[in-house]
C-alpha cells in the first residue's frame, strides 16, 4: 500500500500549507510545478489520474460535480479530498496528515474525502 501523493490546485496552492506538508515528507506538488495553471478541473484530475495525485482543492461544488459525471460515465480519477477555506496552515495540515496516515491511496481512486471528516474525534 502507498501514501497518498498529493497535488495541490489553484485554490489550495498555499506556499505554507506546500512547505509544511513537504517538511513532513508529504509527496505534494502544486499546479504550477506541474506546468497546468489555468487548466480545466476535468484536465486537473486527468494528469492527477494519469501521475497517480490526489488533488486537494477548495472547489467544492465543481469537483464534487465532476466526481459525480466521470462516475456515470464509468470514468476514473485517483481521488479528491475537498475542504472549505477558513482552516488555519496548522489545521489544514494536521487534518491532511490524519487522513493520508489512514487512508493509502488505493482506497482513494474514485472517491472524496472531506478535510471537515478529518479532525480530532
Amino acid at each position: 500500500m502507498s501514501n497518498i501523493r498529493l497535488y495541490l490546485d489553484e485554490d489550495a496552492r498555499s506556499h505554507k500549507l506546500y512547505s509544511a506538508l513537504r517538511a513532513r515528507s508529504v509527496d505534494v506538488i502544486t499546479v504550477a510545478e506541474a506546468g497546468m495553471l489555468s487548466r480545466s478541473d476535468e484536465e486537473q484530475l486527468n494528469w492527477a489520474l494519469e501521475n497517480q495525485r490526489v488533488i486537494y482543492s477548495f472547489n467544492l461544488k465543481d469537483f464534487y460535480q465532476l466526481h459525480t459525471t466521470l462516475l456515470e460515465r464509468g470514468e476514473f480519477h485517483a481521488g479528491i479530498i475537498l475542504a472549505q477555506q477558513g482552516y488555519s496552515v496548522g489545521e489544514e495540515m494536521r487534518r491532511l496528515l490524519k487522513l493520508i496516515a489512514a487512508k493509502p491511496a488505493e482506497n482513494m481512486q474514485n472517491q472524496v474525502e472531506f478535510l471537515s471528516s478529518w479532525g480530532d474525534s
